[in-house]
């Protein structure tokens, strides 16, 4: 499946794109996981929505807090991504990562591949998030009923292979020329 994503702020989003945007939280945070919390908050303002669209119809959704508005004490000064979510008849084909990939993709680009991202995620989820690189950085905890796990998606650090100067080369060879004679030396002294 090729969905249509899109990332907009709160105020390009139309009054249609907010109703199926906050259906679909409902139907997948509220409802299908029986739990009763407020999913609209604040933050919604401050956020940046991506949506996933086939024919026209939401079918997935995240939404991405800037470092600036991401004011959870273990996430610190980094942009999160939050919300993940895929319409029940259409998890399975690989949508969910597709929404995570677009939306660290965005992350990269608009705040530096050297920033860490953060996500609040389920516990039932954390082999998914780290098939994206996300490693866990807490301890269990439980957020409206539902056990959490605080993750970070770390800057990659490219390692350079170490490279020898031609004079280190040369020593190294000496050196190593030097242990192989005196061994031999070794050798015929045991004979003798």
């Amino acid at each position: 499946m090729s969905p249509d994503i899109s990332i907009k702020t709160f105020d390009e989003l139309t009054s249609v794109d907010l109703y199926h945007i906050l259906k679909a939280r409902s139907q997948v945070f509220v409802v299908e996981q029986h739990c009763a919390y407020q999913d609209i908050d604040e933050a919604d303002f401050d956020c940046l929505h991506l949506v996933a669209h086939h024919n026209e119809k939401l079918i997935g959704y995240c939404r991405i807090i800037a470092p600036e508005f991401n004011h959870a004490k273990a996430s610190g000064s980094m942009p999160a991504i939050g919300r993940v979510l895929v319409l029940p008849q259409y998890r399975g084909n690989g949508l969910a990562r597709q929404i995570m990939t677009q939306a660290i993709k965005y992350c990269h680009k608009k705040y530096g591949k050297k920033i860490p991202i953060a996500i609040a995620a389920q516990t039932y989820l954390i082999n998914f998030y780290q098939s994206l690189g996300f490693v866990a950085n807490s301890d269990f905890y439980l957020a409206d009923g539902l056990e959490h796990v605080n993750m970070v998606l770390y800057p990659v650090k490219k390692v350079k292979a170490p490279t020898q100067s031609s004079g280190t080369s040369k020593i190294l060879n000496f050196i190593l020329l030097m242990l192989a004679v005196l061994f031999l030396i070794g050798v015929v002294y045991l004979m003798i």
